[in-house]
């Protein structure tokens, strides 16, 4: 006598739920040992949950993938979902788990070893206002956008700008001594502003403490195993967070953003002579604020002079990456949290910045698995 085809069973509960991810950690809640209990009976599918914290911001989130995927299943007439909260023992196994079974507290991030394939990227310049964090959230957004997994770690800690730039407000939530980073448009963003009431709050740390935070957004921060390009947008200058990129990060490569002028150029010089007094890759010269152009059938006005970038790029004896026009359209985005490429996908600056990143991949592809 054959089975019943329209009798629910419990592996095939587990099987549906296997592709339910925790929309934070980016795993699956089968796989993370989320799953507690599972019911079944006359159609109907109870499922026991347990969350890392009570007051998961997503838990709905969760809820709802889970109804959706047990409905699939063939014969499911009602699915119940309860929610729970993980014991201290069962988060910390979660995280040791996270952490490729490590069960110290203190932690090295996978990106670090020399045979990571994630690819970190600092986006420097000698100076400030030319335009750096909104070249690394364009650039970011693009490399997503051309299917890469893409983080940010907002290094600028005492005049951050990655939240407000990509719209990301809010708390990341915290796991014990783990932290989950927030995320916008497919790409996780850590930042210090993230940590202060007011986005206009001042930052008022001497180098130790910097130090600190840094080294904490790189190593408690659980970023993923699955992540390709990581891009850290640098305070101007040539100071303690360079330093301690470098020394923590010693597999990262730089791209310096600069404009035409000559001022700019100069100083833009010390950002590459510090890359190579601290044995740091630069891959390229990204020139912001390139040219003006009112109409395609105007003629580009220099604003800033010309060929800036250029002459960088030959002088460190790399490639100029990108020239990217100055656009209304980029500092609106900006103000309003929708990156350029967002909000005027067809407009000059995007096509620039689209690629601008297209040849830095052909500079630092990722690795054929």
């Amino acid at each position: 006598m054959s089975a019943d085809p329209h009798i629910v069973t419990r592996e095939q509960v587990l099987e549906a739920l296997r592709s339910v991810e925790d929309p934070e950690l980016h795993k699956s809640i089968v796989d993370l040992d989320m799953v507690r209990d599972i019911q079944v009976g006359d159609g109907r599918v109870s499922v026991n949950a347990l969350l890392t914290i009570s007051a998961c911001p997503l838990r709905e989130t969760i809820v709802n993938s889970i109804r959706e995927r047990v409905r699939t299943i063939p014969g499911v007439r009602e699915v119940d979902v309860t929610l729970g909260e993980m014991a201290p023992n069962e988060r910390q196994a979660l995280i040791a788990k996270l952490r490729g079974g490590e069960v110290s507290t203190t932690r090295r991030s996978s990106f670090i070893t020399p045979e990571s394939p994630v690819r970190v990227l600092t986006i420097a310049s000698g100076k400030g206002g030319v335009g750096k964090s909104t070249v690394t959230v364009n650039l970011a957004v693009a490399l997503r956008q051309m299917g890469h997994r893409v983080g940010i770690i907002d290094a600028d800690v005492y005049g951050f700008s990655i939240p407000r730039m990509l719209g990301v407000r809010g708390r990341p939530t915290m796991i014990d001594q783990m932290v989950v980073p927030l995320e916008k448009d497919g790409i996780r963003v850590m930042s210090i502003g993230f940590m202060l009431p007011d986005e206009t709050d001042a930052v008022v740390w001497r180098g130790p403490m910097l130090h600190k935070a840094l080294t904490t957004f790189i190593n408690e921060v659980h970023w993923g195993d699955d992540m390709d390009y990581l891009l850290l947008d640098l305070p101007p200058g040539t100071g303690d967070v360079s330093i301690t990129i470098a020394q923590t990060l010693p597999q990262t490569h730089m791209v310096i953003v600069t404009t035409p002028q000559a001022a700019a150029v100069s100083v833009a010089q010390r950002a590459a002579r510090m890359a190579e007094k601290v044995n740091i890759e630069v891959l390229g010269i990204i020139e912001n604020m390139s040219y003006y152009q009112a109409a395609p059938d105007q003629p580009p006005v220099y604003i800033f002079g010309r060929g800036g970038g250029q002459r960088l790029a030959e002088a460190q004896s790399v490639p100029l990456l990108g020239e990217i026009p100055l656009d209304p359209a980029v500092r609106e985005g900006g103000d309003n949290g929708v990156p350029v490429i967002l909000s005027a996908p067809e407009s000059p600056a995007a096509k620039a910045f689209r690629a601008t990143a297209e040849r830095l991949v052909r500079r630092l592809p990722i690795p054929v698995a």
